[in-house]
This record gives C-alpha cells, sequence and structure tokens, in this order.
C-alpha cells in the first residue's frame, strides 16, 4: 500500500525535474519553440479548401453582418503566418478590407486535415449610396500571395468611406478551428 504513493511521488517530481527543461522556463526556451513552427512552410491556396458560412447577413443599412471563412489544410503541415489577404470586387474594381486592428495574427501550423478559420465583420451600406460598395465578389488570398479564390457576395452593399472607398469592414486573424 505504500508503495503506491512513493512512486506517485517519484512520477511527480520527475515530471516538474522535467519539464523545466534547460534554464526552467528562460527566454531561450521560448525562442526554441517558436523557431520549430518557422521551419514549417506557408500555407499554399492549391493546399487548402476554403468554405464561407454560416453567414450572419447584416438585414439593413448600418447593421453589422459577419461572415466566417474556414481552411481547411488538405497537403503537408504548413503554418499560416499574418493576415489573410481579402478583397471584396464590384465586376468593375476590387477594395482590400483591412486587418481587425485588436486581432494579434500568431503562426498557427496546420496538420493535413486540420482548420483555421477567420471572421469578416462589415457594415451593411445603402443600396444605390455613391459611398456604399455594391459588392459582388469576395476574394480570400493566403498571407503573402495575391492569387486567391473567388465566392459570390449575396450579402448587401458594405459601406465604405468617403474619401478612400475603404470598406468598413474588417477581417479577423486566422484562428485555430474545432477541438
Amino acid at each position: 500500500m505504500r508503495a503506491l504513493p512513493i512512486r506517485v511521488a517519484a512520477l511527480a517530481t520527475a515530471l516538474a525535474l522535467t519539464a523545466c527543461g534547460h534554464g526552467g522556463g528562460t527566454e531561450d526556451s521560448h525562442r526554441d519553440t517558436g523557431s520549430k513552427n518557422a521551419d514549417v512552410a506557408a500555407c499554399r491556396l492549391g493546399d487548402v479548401t476554403l468554405t464561407i458560412g454560416p453567414v450572419s447577413a447584416a438585414p439593413a443599412a448600418g447593421d453589422t453582418g459577419q461572415v466566417p471563412v474556414t481552411l481547411t489544410n488538405r497537403g503537408a503541415r504548413c503554418a499560416l503566418r499574418g493576415f489573410p489577404v481579402v478583397r471584396l470586387g464590384t465586376g468593375t474594381t476590387t477594395r482590400a478590407v483591412p486587418a481587425d486592428r485588436t486581432s494579434t495574427p500568431q503562426d498557427l501550423p496546420l496538420a493535413t486535415g486540420d482548420a483555421a478559420l477567420f471572421t469578416l465583420t462589415y457594415v451593411r451600406g445603402r443600396e444605390g449610396d455613391g459611398t456604399s460598395l455594391p459588392a459582388t465578389s469576395l476574394t480570400v488570398a493566403l498571407p503573402g500571395t495575391k492569387d486567391g479564390t473567388s465566392f459570390p457576395w449575396s450579402y448587401g452593399p458594405v459601406g465604405a468611406t468617403a474619401t478612400t472607398g475603404t470598406p468598413d469592414a474588417s477581417v479577423t486573424a486566422f484562428q485555430q478551428a474545432g477541438d
């Protein structure tokens, strides 16, 4: 009966010493963790599947809507670094959607089958308003790339600033999806 508590105490001590590693959690040990992810190649658009939804569309001008986009890795282990590149198109022009200033990007490694998501939040504009962007498409590209996948936009016009035409919208950084 006494052997069990001694074994548990020995195991706990061994785990505690192992957790200390080299230097007990110094700044160098944090750098080592990051460098492992830095060696992983960036995800490529051809190796991922993008899906949209379920969308919470803004019902009327001035209301806020959200469009979640999920990315599933179908290729080898890769990493997402930075914000997604998102553009709203009108058929004749495209406008970049800015990054959410309150969102911080992380180095997010994805194994085959892993998923990540981000959310585009927008303010619905007024139909026919000269400052609204009459969006008809949404294009999503991965960080550091220009080519993207386009989807139809059927959620109404998007508000925009009168001076620059920048959409009244933002995208969050990628987050791990699922469990």
